[in-house]
């Protein structure tokens, strides 16, 4: 035997071996799985917190705010509201909140009778009364020291104030420590605390440490982050303040809320996450206007599907003050939400009885056992190898060498960032599996039809076969089979190309078998590339890749790069950037989707609980199911075959959605099959009904060409 020869059996033993390290990783991934699994029925409870300073903002347009105040908040308490988030303070919130009066230049001197003093624009306050000069005073005072602003006493008709040094509008922009008689006033209400934080005032441990004793007195479990930063973000690099606010964190038992759907992270909370032993609840907010327009029924969906899919345990409720839609004055969300969430059959029932019983949010319980990493280096093998495994799909002969420096460049990935390693090959599995078993699935079919299988250029429909370069029929109609056995074929080669395509659904989780993920605070990285190249990939197999030598396939390249440009072409190229842009808008979690697909989404919610995905039910898998039971018989069926690999990478797409629970993703997919595999025999029968009545009634000459 010559050395290519012997090429050729080595390269054809490593595949074996790689198919055998893809099983071995599959298998390695099921404890980690289950793991996962523990971890995300760990914590079920839903925390409902209602934003304080919204109630704040509406009670000032109230006759009667304090008492505005009093009763929403009972009535909220009522409703089954826990928590209150309560924001640090300002001169503006303290006057709104009733503590105080502030003045500038000009209206302190015309409440005293005087003229201004042109020299000077100072602010003036005066408290409402000693309890709020005893309390208020010191947050104030604290605040001005900390940013170097000068005040001094100042009173006016027995009440007692501050002569601040610095122009109004200035002094209202220097945030404050949290007003302690709101706190008690939520405190004695029954509320649960959830401060908001904010990283603008300079980092100082030791004033740090004791805010976050104060806020504990008071009964605080965790703190939900105000703006893009967490508090020591913008002084990490020099104070090292998110290590020393971790643990402080720490100390305290003190948890962070992570808020879904921001652009990026809170800078910062990635790390205060860490040190805190992942310490995190998600949350979901709805907002003012989502709550003065949604109605009970719409707002139950929508937070039933973020508890179950997402894994969010705190709901945040807004409201704001608008005008009238009558124009006969203004109204606000605060009671209506009062009315949703509560009673019977409110929101928050609805859930309790879905398995979300309201309460205080828990962090996920979750351990790494000592054999985590062994099982996840096994994993990362295996996706090396079904890595390997698709490049040597289309360049066979360079198996060994591929595998070998995937295993080089793991290696080296891992010591300069694991996290980069685990995603990459985790897309790269999610990427290889569908494309490999449709692969599988076209060879099959290549097997078993005639002629050298299509050639770049080749006329349509022509009485005769097109011949090949290779001197073999190119022919597009192949002789007929019985419609049993084209269906027995066709479901057989659908089911071992999903199991297949399959194989990456353990590979991806195992490999980001990680609580980061589960919380978002990391997540898996190339979704357009996964909807993506699988087709691509799949499309070039279809017209490239079914001549029996790689020549073949340089010279098929060759030739389709060597075709005049045509208005045809062009045509066609916008056609398919139109649909893959459109394809591309539905994609990932801001994808846009129809009214009609709205309604059919909802009513499979409301069916089956879990509703399967569009894209694999409707676009993917009826597609598939019809290429396949086409294609020993009709060559350009094979288009529809490049259609169904979306059935096949969204079943992927969705176990790559770390934060939603396992249980529910194999749900989704197995609902996605059945419900497509139904679909596809209809599209099937409508086939064989169109087809028989086009033979019925075309004229026998026709028949014959077609035949022929």
């Amino acid at each position: 035997m010559n050395v290519r020869g012997k090429w050729h059996r080595l390269n054809q033993l490593t595949k074996l071996i790689l198919v055998a390290l893809v099983i071995l990783g599959v298998g390695a991934a099921i404890p980690l799985t289950v793991q996962r699994m523990d971890m995300e029925s760990s914590s079920k409870q839903i925390e409902y917190v209602f934003d304080y300073r919204d109630l704040i903002e509406v009670s000032e347009y109230q006759s009667r705010p304090q008492q505005f105040l009093e009763e929403n908040l009972q009535l909220l308490k009522d409703a089954g509201i826990t928590s209150m988030s309560v924001y640090e303070s300002s001169l503006k919130e303290l006057m709104q909140a009733g503590r105080l009066t502030y003045y500038n230049e000009k209206d302190a001197a015309l409440l005293q009778g005087k003229f201004p003093d042109e020299r000077t624009h100072f602010t003036y306050v005066l408290f409402t009364g000693p309890e709020e000069e005893r309390l208020i005073a010191p947050i104030i005072k604290d605040a001005l020291d900390t940013f170097q602003v000068s005040y001094s006493p100042w009173s006016f008709e027995g009440r007692k104030g501050l002569v601040i040094e610095q122009a109004s509008a200035d002094v209202v922009l220097k945030p404050m420590d949290y007003d302690p008689m709101t706190l008690q006033t939520l405190k004695e209400f029954g509320f649960n605390i959830l401060p908001r934080p904010t990283d603008r005032i300079p980092y100082d441990s030791e004033k740090a440490a004791a805010q976050l004793n104060r806020l504990k007195q008071y009964g605080v479990k965790r703190l939900l982050f105000d703006g893009d930063k967490a508090t020591g973000a913008a002084d990490q690099a020099e104070l090292k303040s998110l290590d020393s606010f971790g643990e402080l964190l720490n100390q305290e038992n003190i948890g962070l809320v992570a808020i879904e759907n921001l652009k990026k992270p809170q800078q910062g909370i990635n790390k205060l996450a860490f040190i805190t032993d992942y310490n995190v609840a998600r949350l979901y907010s709805l907002s003012p206007e989502d709550s003065a327009e949604m109605t009970k029924e719409g707002i139950a969906d929508r937070f039933l599907l973020a508890a179950k899919d997402r894994n969010i345990r705190m709901f945040f409720l807004n409201t704001m003050i608008k005008q009238n839609p009558q124009r006969t004055g203004l109204i606000h969300s605060a009671d209506k939400l009062a009315s949703i969430m509560g009673g019977e059959n409110g929101v928050i029932e609805q859930l309790t009885e879905a398995g979300f019983p309201p309460g205080d949010a828990h962090a996920f319980t979750y351990s790494v056992p000592s054999w985590d990493k062994p099982l996840r280096a096994v994993v990362a093998l295996g996706a090396v190898a079904i890595i390997a495994l698709l490049i040597a799909a289309f360049i066979p002969a360079v198996i060994i060498p591929v595998f070998v420096l995937g295993l080089i460049g793991s290696a080296g990935l891992f010591v300069l960032n694991s996290s980069l390693l685990e995603q990459g090959l985790a897309l790269g599995a999610a990427v290889a599996a569908p494309t490999l078993g449709v692969i599988w699935v076209l060879n099959r079919i290549y097997a078993r039809t005639i002629g050298d299988r299509r050639m770049v250029g080749g006329e349509l429909w022509t009485e005769s076969p097109s011949v090949s370069e290779s001197g073999q029929e190119t022919k597009w109609i192949f002789p007929n089979q019985s419609i049993k056995r084209r269906f027995g074929l066709a479901l057989n080669w659908f089911i071992v190309a999903t199991l297949i395509s399959l194989s990456a659904v353990p590979l991806v989780t195992g490999l980001l078998n990680n609580i980061t993920y589960s919380l978002v605070l990391e997540q898996f990285r190339g979704v357009s590339v996964l909807h993506f190249a699988p087709i691509i990939l799949v499309a070039i197999y279809v017209f490239f890749y079914s001549t029996n030598s790689f020549g073949g396939v340089i010279k098929r390249i060759r030739g389709a790069l060597s075709q005049p440009i045509t208005v045809l072409w062009v045509c066609i190229a916008v056609v398919l950037a139109a649909v893959g842009f459109y394809y591309l808008s539905r994609t990932g979690n801001a994808g846009k989707v129809s009214a009609i697909e709205l309604l059919i989404r909802n009513w499979l919610e409301s069916s089956f609980g879990v509703r399967p995905r569009f894209k694999e039910f409707m676009l993917g898998h009826p597609p598939m199911l019809l290429g396949l039971f086409l294609a020993l018989r009709y060559r350009a069926s094979w288009l529809l075959i490049i259609a169904g690999v979306i059935g096949q990478l969204t079943m992927v797409s969705t176990f790559t959605h770390i934060h939603t629970p396992f249980y529910i993703s194999s749900i989704r997919t197995l609902l996605g099959l059945g419900t497509g595999l139904i679909i596809g025999c209809l599209f099937i029968a409508v086939w064989l009904v169109l087809e028989g009545a086009w033979r019925k009634w075309m004229p026998k000459n026709v028949m014959k060409k077609v035949s022929e």
